[in-house]
């Protein structure tokens, strides 16, 4: 890909993420779907250590 291409699409991605942060700023305080969503996944992260922990190698 040309540089000035790369540059071009990487510039269009940057305004693209200021407009969506923009959008959640104005948004204000999550709501309750996103609150539960955010526990949700701090559960599943949990989770997934402790399957890793179990499944771990014994150190030597």
């Amino acid at each position: 890909m040309h540089p000035d291409l790369h540059l071009y699409v990487e510039r269009v991605r940057a305004r693209e993420l200021r407009r969506e942060a923009e959008r959640h700023r104005l948004a204000g305080s999550p709501s309750a779907t996103g609150a539960l969503e955010e526990r949700l996944g701090w559960v599943l992260v949990r989770a997934g250590l402790r399957l890793l922990e179990r499944h771990a190698p014994a150190p030597y």
